[in-house]
């Protein structure tokens, strides 16, 4: 029995009352750099956010709030860089003619042309959701939305992470991290909603994790005016059902990952269709078909896995479309794609979605690719990547390594070589990726603060890896980035889990030690 989720300046006044709220300008660099918007969101005209607007960097809800109401008009475009923790406490409403926002919600109502991007340590939108409505032409990237509840306290956003309604058009949703602590009875609605005529949005390379409800097309059997919609190279993990839930919607879902789908998934009901392929479907039930209603939806499958996927007996509201998946409608694409195998997309997949992976996406045949950013403001030419700091220092820190006695996983592991290996104290064992970049985590039972780590190459390899972030994996903040191992410090954290993201290497990587200090 699986377990179910319980789981344009800114015209402001003087620079320091900008400051006061978390806001300032950029000058004059680095922006919201893309690796290029896909799937339906390239229709209707396209979907290019704040390019060729003005780049100002928010460090509350207000102060993304005072940007989106300082513009010339709602429609002028802008790039928002958001960096450290949003919250319904540092959100309150701002009045002005190029707006319409409201207190204890990121509220993108009645404009267009704007980009929303997490830069620096990492966007944390913590119990606080994003709520576009009347808008149009919208970029959410590369920032965490958690933990948002329609009841309890705090409120925001109807419980969802994101939620789209009422005529909006051309959004893309990328790179995001999107999470829960469990399902209505613990107080949360959705991942991402979309409603009353929400159309022409890809949701890519984004993680959805813990969650009663991962999402919706179409709100009730009426809402009939939404989609289509893209899905491709998402994580859904730990997820109830609505993988999405389809009303009379139209989806493309492609290279998406999808591990403990608890009830259902995938889910064209009331005239709503998809096309599912390449998708690797794993420990999971019922993982597509049409559930809960007799108003049938259909499918076009092709090129899937499923892998330990479990399917109830059809009846009554009860429409699996396995184990027997085959297709009962057909449902022709107007864009290019590129498909990765499906038996790659576990590995693609956890390596690119999500917030602060350095926007990596997969190059359409089974590797992984930074892309090459194009500029969306007029003064920048950079991508929201960590600024890399000095080389690490070599000589053995002083103090307790913290990693003995600790936990230890990762992404992956090759043949041989155990997770494990990093905390043994010894140099003999090393682990390694199954290729030349992934993650190696350590972790407590209770959190310790950790100020320094040092990663500790094997004999033979020293050199091979090339840049890395450290992340705190509890929030999927980046601690530090840079290039070269050795002892490697950072602000003081506490944490119960920390992680050493390869991102380059001219070989295998092999680590030893993946020591940590106070």
């Amino acid at each position: 029995m699986r377990r179910p989720v319980a789981l344009r300046l800114l015209a402001v006044g003087a620079a320091g009352a900008a400051m006061a709220i978390g806001v300032a300008l950029v000058v004059p660099q680095a922006s919201a750099a893309t690796g290029g918007v896909t799937g339906y969101a390239t229709q209707n005209g396209g979907t290019t956010g704040g390019a060729g607007g003005q780049t100002v960097r928010a460090t509350t809800g207000t102060a993304i709030h005072t940007a989106l109401c300082s513009r010339a008009s709602s429609s002028t475009p802008i790039i928002i860089q958001v960096e450290g923790t949003i919250t319904v406490g540092n959100t309150a409403k701002v009045s002005g003619d190029s707006c319409n926002t409201a207190a204890g919600v990121i509220e993108l109502k009645q404009i267009s042309n704007v980009t929303i991007v997490g830069v620096g340590a990492g966007a944390l939108f913590d119990q606080i959701g994003i709520h576009i409505r009347e808008s149009s032409n919208i970029i959410i990237q590369n920032v965490t939305v958690q933990n948002v509840k329609k009841s309890g306290s705090p409120t925001s956003n109807g419980g969802d992470a994101i939620g789209m309604e009422s005529s909006v058009h051309n959004v893309w949703v990328d790179h995001n991290s999107l999470l829960a602590s469990g399902g209505e009875d613990q107080g949360y609605d959705s991942l991402i909603d979309m409603k009353a005529g929400t159309n022409y949005v890809t949701v890519s390379y984004n993680t959805l994790r813990n969650s009663g409800r991962g999402g919706l097309i179409g709100s009730s059997d009426s809402d009939t005016g939404n989609g289509p919609v893209t899905f491709h190279h998402n994580l859904y993990e730990n997820i109830d059902s609505r993988t999405p839930l389809l009303r009379a919607a139209t989806a493309h879902i492609y290279n998406n990952y999808y591990v403990s789908l608890n009830k259902s998934g995938i889910n064209p009901r009331d005239g709503g269709k998809a096309k599912v392929e390449n998708n690797y479907f794993k420990n999971s039930q019922d993982v597509l078909g049409t559930f809960y209603t007799d108003l049938m939806g259909g499918w076009q499958v092709a090129g899937n896995v499923f892998d330990n996927v479990t399917w109830t007996s059809p009846g009554t509201e009860n429409h699996p479309a396995g184990p027997n998946v085959q297709s009962n409608t057909s449902i022709s694409i107007p864009y290019a794609y590129s498909l990765d195998a499906a038996g790659c997309v576990p590995t693609v997949v956890t390596q690119t979605a999500g917030a602060n992976k350095g926007l990596h996406v997969s190059s359409g045949s089974c590797t992984v690719t930074t892309p090459t950013a194009t500029t969306p403001g007029p003064t920048a030419t950079a991508s929201p990547t960590r600024t890399a700091g000095p080389t690490p220092t070599q000589s053995q820190p002083s103090g307790t390594n913290l990693s003995i006695g600790a936990g230890a996983d990762g992404s992956s592991k090759a043949s041989g070589t155990s997770y494990g290996d990093v905390i043994d104290g010894s140099l003999s064992t090393s682990w390694s990726p199954s290729g030349t970049t992934g993650d190696i985590s350590v972790k407590w039972s209770s959190a310790k603060s950790v100020s320094r780590i040092n990663i500790r190459e094997a004999s033979g390899s020293a050199g091979t890896i090339g840049s890395w972030q450290v992340l705190n994996a509890d929030t999927g903040a980046v601690l530090k980035s840079g290039s070269g191992v050795g002892v490697i410090s950072f602000t003081p954290t506490s944490l119960k889990k920390i992680t050493f993201r390869i991102t380059g290497a001219s070989g295998t990587p092999k680590v030893a030690e993946f020591e940590t200090y106070a």
